[in-house]
């Protein structure tokens, strides 16, 4: 089966451009104008991937995201202006999984579909479950708990966790970390780790402003640091 892609934008130019070109890589397409339509159409179509422009009638792409956040976890690539740096830092933060800026060539814009689409959901891994001394994550069913209480991770925040818990005490540097999590041909910028890592934190770290278990090494990378039992 294709995946199936929404595309959101009030720019019938580049929406037509973007549908036209995803369609000829396979892709099946659906698109909407503004932020109403679009939420509906993503509960509707059920899509895989949506690529969502921030400037939108009706309902800004950032409060869609915040809304599809409370009921999906559908991969999220968000359009930003060059100038907008704001944006793309709240748009990760809100829980967009990569953006683009325009303008970017529709090529581009497929191959960054097809590595967030690379990285799968719920698969299972026959990994076996990892048990510290405040976290168990369990890679086949996609979970992790705190001290026994379920956390509610996006894909790309247990991807990240996954990724240092397995290399224990390991430093692992932003690169290594993007060709682990969002695949070695990603396009983007690497402060995209910091964004997601910031998320990660919030949501296990006893104090996020002093984190215990996700330490940052100073021009080096991030290192988990959660006892093994």
């Amino acid at each position: 089966m294709n995946n199936r892609i929404l595309i959101v934008d009030d720019e019938i130019t580049l929406l037509n451009s973007v549908q036209a070109y995803l369609q000829q890589e396979g892709f099946s397409t659906y698109t909407a104008t503004d932020g109403p339509s679009a939420l509906k159409a993503a509960r509707g179509h059920r899509p895989d991937l949506i690529v969502l422009d921030i400037m939108l009638p009706g309902m800004d792409g950032l409060e869609v995201l915040r809304r599809l956040r409370q009921e999906s976890d559908v991969y999220v690539l968000m359009l930003t202006a060059k100038a907008d740096e704001m944006d793309k830092i709240i748009g990760l933060t809100v829980g967009a999984d990569d953006y683009m800026t325009k303008p970017f060539s529709p090529r581009e814009l497929a191959a960054r579909i097809r590595a967030i689409l690379r990285r799968g959901r719920g698969a299972d891994t026959g990994e076996p479950v990892l048990v510290f001394r405040r976290l168990r994550i369990d890679p086949s069913a996609r979970q992790v708990w705190k001290d026994e209480q379920l956390v509610d991770l996006t894909p790309i925040e247990f991807d990240l966790l996954h990724a240092m818990a397995r290399h224990y005490r390991r430093v692992l540097s932003r690169e290594q970390l993007i060709e682990q999590v969002w695949g070695y041909d990603y396009y983007g910028d690497e402060r995209v780790v910091d964004v997601h890592i910031g998320r990660l934190r919030k949501k296990i770290e006893d104090d996020p402003t002093s984190p215990g278990l996700i330490v940052t090494v100073r021009a080096a990378g991030y290192r988990f640091e959660d006892e093994p039992i």
